[in-house]
């Protein structure tokens, strides 16, 4: 079974959120000694943060593009970029980056698994060996193999093999681009809420002074400006609810089960915010001050809702990003 696994780098030339793709190959290509072609002028983009299955026949060249990738062979001709880096000239600067399982394990059988990290961090020029021990037992605390590290690597399962492998890998930079997508996504999609209803009511009636809540006039402007500001308290109200989602997403293996159960628990806390016996704990439920943001449209606003909602949100985004960031870090992102 091949497996690779790479996340962009904590620290490396790749940067995060310019889009620049994780792997991208262009006409790749590889013909062994003899004429057998390998691989015939692949290109291939894999995104950053995806997930990408790469399938095909016995024979149709997908362990010859692994090894390319990891820079183990040469092509014949095109170009392989992975985290952004040219390969194989970037292997040095990539592989601590990644994890890879082609065929087999590329471990030491006899050794033990901590044994089998230390000899990889040895192999970095960069790696300060004053630390190494804590590197490597930092890195097997990461996926939960504290407990058997001392065990032979011939004795592992595969599955366990695998999370040696992507010990290395940093998780931080996937998860936060994960948790980027979905705040990106809850703001693109109030405004382009904002500027269709901003559109289809300057279509159906005349442009002009708006009346606000509180029964007075302000300029055309003004109101504008206001509606900008309701979509943005929107946005930033689900920024809780998004890192709740995320939690849930880092316990199962489903997408379609990480969305269905965050929305029931947003339909459940909606429902427990109108039972008057839970007043007391109300002002804690995230959605609790969501319609704050029809405070914008007072003369003068009305700042206090506003101001908790920002706050509570945060607290929501503080407390379950760092619960998702746990739990992802021990877990097997290759599954």
């Amino acid at each position: 079974m091949d497996e690779v696994s790479a996340t962009q780098p904590e620290r490396s030339e790749a940067r995060a959120g310019t889009g620049e793709p994780v792997i991208a190959t262009r006409g790749l290509t590889k013909r062994y000694r003899g004429g057998h072609l390998a691989v015939d002028g692949l290109d291939l983009t894999v995104p950053a943060g995806s997930v990408f299955g790469f399938l095909g026949p016995n024979g149709s060249g997908k362990t010859t593009t692994r090894r390319m990738l990891m820079g183990l062979i040469e092509p014949t001709s095109g170009t392989a970029r992975v985290l952004g880096q040219p390969m194989p000239r970037a292997t040095r600067a990539v592989l601590p980056h990644g994890g890879a399982l082609i065929e087999g394990p590329a471990l030491y059988g006899f050794l033990s698994g901590r044994d089998n990290l230390i000899r990889y961090d040895s192999a970095d020029p960069a790696a300060d060996p004053r630390t190494r021990r804590t590197r490597v037992a930092s890195a097997l605390d990461r996926v939960g193999l504290t407990s058997a590290a001392g065990k032979k690597a011939k004795a592992y399962s595969l599955g366990t093999l695998r999370y040696l492998l992507v010990a290395p890998a940093g998780r931080s930079r996937l998860l936060l681009t994960k948790y980027a997508t979905v705040v990106v996504f809850c703001l693109a999609a109030t405004l382009v809420v904002a500027v269709s209803a901003l559109t289809v009511g300057a279509l159906l009636f005349p442009l002009g002074d708006l009346t606000t809540i509180s029964g007075t006039q302000i300029s055309f402007a003004d109101g504008l400006g206001r509606a900008l500001l309701i979509a943005l308290a929107v946005a930033a109200s689900l920024i809780g609810v998004a890192a709740l989602g995320l939690f849930v997403s880092t316990m199962t293996g489903s997408g379609i089960a990480a969305m269905a159960t965050t929305v029931g628990l947003l339909i459940t806390v909606q429902i427990l915010d109108q039972i008057p016996q839970l007043h007391a704990l109300q002002p804690y439920f995230f959605s609790h001050y969501w319609l704050s943001f029809a405070d914008l449209m007072r003369e003068p606003v009305h700042w206090d809702d506003l101001t908790k909602n920002l706050g509570l949100q945060a607290l929501y985004a503080a407390v379950f990003g760092s619960a998702a960031w746990a739990r992802f870090t021990a877990k097997d992102i290759t599954a």
